[in-house]
């Protein structure tokens, strides 16, 4: 009896597991899309929009207006730390950053220190092989007047079938003459996963 118990429920296990269908569905890039708990490209992009609409209202953007004139504050992203529990590609929200503060049109962006390498070397080949009209020269770059850090945490609770996954982002904007801090944002999302028995 035992045998044949068996036998039927492993019988039934793979005709499940074989009747599974995988379909596909186009979606709205913007749209808000959550299968779990974790950070997802939904919260990197919500996260970015907020924390540099807060960045751009604070009082460091007038006074930089006031004491400079006309000159477009420069920034530079710095690193921008993932000290979660999981697995996060820190380099799309570093971009979806640049791309909400450079859209604003309230600042210009000097580019990152791996990109200028690559940049240098280019204008170096250019030295070598480019024609002199063309050539561009050394010691023209921009400098940053500001850089953006900043740290990405998270905290997990488990109790059951109910999981809490709770992300911090802190980002903070540092005067790069006088080292001096000028904005720190904090932006928290929570989430509550509920996972429901399986059934038959």
């Amino acid at each position: 009896m035992k045998k044949n118990a068996l036998l039927i429920t492993a019988t039934l296990l793979i005709l499940l597991t074989g009747c599974q269908t995988i379909s596909t569905k186009r979606m709205d890039t913007d749209s808000v899309t959550d299968v779990g708990d974790k950070w997802n490209d939904t919260d990197s992009r919500l996260v970015a929009d907020e924390m540099i609409n807060d960045v751009l209202s604070r009082p460091w953007l007038k006074k930089f207006y006031q004491t400079h004139g006309d000159k477009t504050p420069v920034v530079i992203i710095g690193t921008v730390k993932n000290r979660s529990h999981e697995h996060i590609n820190v380099k799309t929200f570093v971009r979806d950053l640049e791309r909400a503060l450079l859209n604003s049109g309230e600042v210009e962006f000097a580019a990152s220190r791996s990109e200028r390498n690559e940049i240098r070397d280019e204008r170096l080949d250019q030295a070598s092989y480019a024609s002199e009209e063309t050539a561009k020269s050394a010691g023209e770059e921009i400098g940053a007047d500001y850089i953006l850090k900043g740290e990405l945490n998270s905290i997990i609770n488990k109790d059951g079938g109910k999981s809490v996954r709770f992300y911090q982002v802190n980002l903070t904007l540092i005067d790069l003459e006088k080292n001096k801090k000028v904005w720190i944002g904090e932006k928290k999302i929570k989430k509550l996963l509920k996972q429901g028995r399986f059934r038959f």
